[in-house]
């Protein structure tokens, strides 16, 4: 998951504004699907999931008899690979968030993909979800993140029930923040969710089958209105649980340097936390006493089929037969841990890291991350809108605001 609001909503204004959504290059009737320009099947991923898929992309290409190139795209991925598709030089296979599927197929560049039964009955219904948009499958998924309570044991012995619990215990523990939970300056809409949604807001509504709605803005409404001003009373002119100081750069960090006993954050933040030696136990993010459920976000971690992409038969076959293979997922996960999509690499690997099913359970109530094109329209004025709220501003006015220049930004 893209940890910072601001950098998403970038690369999703930025790939919005590209046009030209061609067709697909499907083989017609009695042609074969076999690989076109030199027989190459190129991967396009990050830098630390490359270097895990190497090997079984060498394996892949040895049993097809063809070339497979797996390229590391470290930056801008989704605006770079919308570009590059736009333009013919894309790649084959890519791998990105879930999240970028509206976008994505709003520009024509991914395929769906075709999984068997068996095959979808392996995954986690709530990542397979995830991946469905207008009612087809446009990736598969292979790894979950969500956010959780991250607490130093030391400072906290037990995990708080609610929010109000948490500023007791972090009072308790006399440390100089009483939650490390990213603000910043441009606030974080991310992060903040689990407390926005337990205290009766939402982004989007749903439609009768599920889908999320973008006619159906919930930013602005009396239940945003009523959240903000419980969030307020956790500001900086209230229990001072949230600040601007804590940012997206700093916020683990102070948790590692024991400036703080609660975190609120993703499995990315582990290894630090055990750099740090820290003892530590995760939990359900909390909520609001007498409120609804605090629901993280849930991101998955995808491959898609490139609509544009040269040996458009291969690369189905690498991403539902391949991506689907317990060996490959347990390799991903060893290259960055996040709990496996795939059932039967979870299985194998919780064994030997308790925190994947903490994370898990901390995710139960979660909402897969909006994937629809609209959510670009919200991060920017929703943060901005948090971050003065946070600072003091008044919450009615300021998110009633934002309400209005997301629903004129999305018309």
């Amino acid at each position: 998951m893209n940890k910072t609001a601001a950098s998403l909503a970038a690369a999703l204004t930025c790939a919005l504004a590209l046009s030209g959504c061609g067709s697909s290059d499907s083989p017609s009737a009695g042609e074969k699907a076999e690989p076109k320009t030199n027989g190459e099947l190129v991967i396009w991923a990050d830098d630390k999931r490359s270097a895990a898929l190497k090997p079984f992309a060498d394996k892949f290409g040895a049993e097809n008899g063809v070339t497979v190139k797996v390229q590391a795209i470290s930056k801008d991925q989704q605006t770079t690979f919308v570009t590059a598709s736009q333009q013919g030089s894309g790649p084959d296979v890519m791998v990105g968030a879930h999240d970028w599927i509206g976008n994505l197929v709003q520009n024509g560049a991914v395929d769906p993909v075709q999984l068997s039964p068996d095959q979808t009955n392996g995954l986690n219904p709530n990542a397979l979800k995830a991946v469905t948009f207008n009612g087809q499958t446009y990736g598969v998924p292979y790894a979950m993140e969500n956010l959780a309570l991250i607490r130093n044991t030391d400072l906290a012995p037990k995990a708080p029930a609610t929010i109000e619990d948490l500023i007791t215990e972090a009072t308790k523990a006399k440390t100089p923040e009483k939650l490390c939970l990213q603000v910043g300056q441009n606030g974080d809409a991310y992060h903040l969710y689990p407390l926005y949604s337990s205290a009766g807001g939402y982004l989007f509504g749903t439609s009768a089958n599920g889908d999320y709605d973008p006619k159906d803005l919930g930013v602005g409404k009396p239940g945003s209105v009523k959240a903000f001003q419980k969030i307020a009373t956790l500001g900086e002119k209230g229990d001072k649980a949230l600040k601007r100081s804590i940012t997206p750069e700093n916020s683990i960090a102070t948790f590692t340097a024991k400036k703080c006993a609660f975190l609120v954050s993703g499995p990315w933040a582990i290894t630090d936390v055990k750099k740090a030696n820290i003892k530590y136990d995760i939990s359900p993010v909390p909520g609001f006493a007498g409120g609804q459920p605090a629901r993280p976000f849930l991101g998955v971690q995808t491959f898609y089929v490139a609509s544009k992409g040269k040996n458009k038969a291969l690369a189905q076959e690498f991403v539902t037969n391949y991506v689907t293979t317990p060996e490959l997922a347990v390799a991903l996960y060893e290259a960055e841990p996040r709990p496996p999509a795939l059932t039967a690499a979870f299985d194998q690997v919780k064994g030997k890291d308790a925190d994947l099913e903490k994370f898990v359970t901390a995710g139960k109530d979660g909402l897969p991350l909006p994937a629809v094109p609209e959510m670009a329209a919200i991060w920017d004025p929703f943060g901005k809108a948090e971050a003065a709220i946070v600072g003091g501003a008044d919450p009615v006015k300021t998110i009633t605001a934002a309400g209005k220049t997301i629903s004129a930004a999305i018309k």
